[in-house]
């Protein structure tokens, strides 16, 4: 055989093995990535099972430990220590906020029996809840729901000197958040309206004006004007009107257009 001939022969020889590879390597298909488990500091941390809503009793149930990267965990998570049960230590406590699946339980969102109701829990320092009588046309037609913002309204018969009586309507507070419609003090499952049956509202306001709404409450009719979501930003807390004045004598002058007008006794 001719030395040209076996060149030949070597080189069909080499692309056809490379070629073989080549569909080897097509058919297999790309070799899967090396996976190497790096360890991560990381410890127990107390979540909720499922979604806890406000006001709701706890339970054992209600509570798993989730794996948690140390570096994420804060103080006012609840970690899992040797030697300790964690999980009793918030067992049949009240729900002071609502803690959704899989979020870490924090003790500041649990309120345990004996340190107040849930209304207690959730006021805000130095405020007070008061409740007043509602009815359809005096709430919204009953669309107001907790912890929406509403203006609240006194309705009152005044009689002038000549025993003439007349009607005046006074906004005493804006934008004051709504606690509770009757007992129910958060709304769930997307409700859109309240329940028919309940005749109060329960209001957050200072003590002040919770003094000044008890009183309005027995000079007249109170009725709530729902304010619009958009208003939330222009203020943290409940204002008082110049409707009522706290030291008011039997007497009122109302002003109409800038005018002072004759003054109408309380009846």
């Amino acid at each position: 055989m001719k030395r040209a001939q076996l060149i030949g022969f070597s080189i069909a020889g080499a692309a056809g093995l490379l070629a073989f590879m080549l569909m080897r390597s097509m058919v297999n298909g790309p070799q899967e990535p090396t996976r190497v488990a790096v360890p991560v500091n990381a410890t127990e941390v107390l979540v909720a099972r499922s979604d806890i809503g406000l006001g709701q009793i706890t339970k054992k149930s209600s509570f798993r430990w989730q794996t948690w990267p140390a570096d994420a965990v804060t103080p006012s998570f609840i970690t899992k220590s040797s030697g300790s049960d964690e999980v009793k230590d918030v067992r049949g406590a009240i729900a002071r906020a609502p803690i959704m699946a899989g979020e870490p339980v924090t003790r500041q969102k649990l309120i345990k029996a004996g340190q107040g109701g849930v209304l207690a829990a959730i006021l805000p320092g130095g405020m007070r809840a008061i409740s007043t009588k509602i009815k359809e046309e005096t709430a919204a037609g009953r669309l107001i729901l907790p912890n929406d913002r509403v203006d609240v309204i006194l309705t009152r018969r005044l009689r002038d000197r000549k025993g003439k009586q007349h009607f005046v309507s006074d906004t005493l507070f804006k934008n004051v958040r709504v606690l509770a419609i009757g007992q129910q003090i958060e709304s769930k499952d997307d409700k859109k309206s309240t329940d028919g049956a309940a005749n109060t509202a329960t209001l957050e306001l200072s003590p002040e004006q919770a003094e000044q709404l008890a009183l309005a409450n027995s000079m007249g009719s109170i009725s709530l004007s729902l304010r619009s979501i958009a208003d939330l930003n222009q203020g943290n807390g409940p204002s008082s009107s110049d409707g009522l004045r706290k030291k008011s004598s039997s007497a009122i002058r109302i002003l109409r257009y800038g005018v002072r007008s004759r003054a109408y006794g309380v009846n």
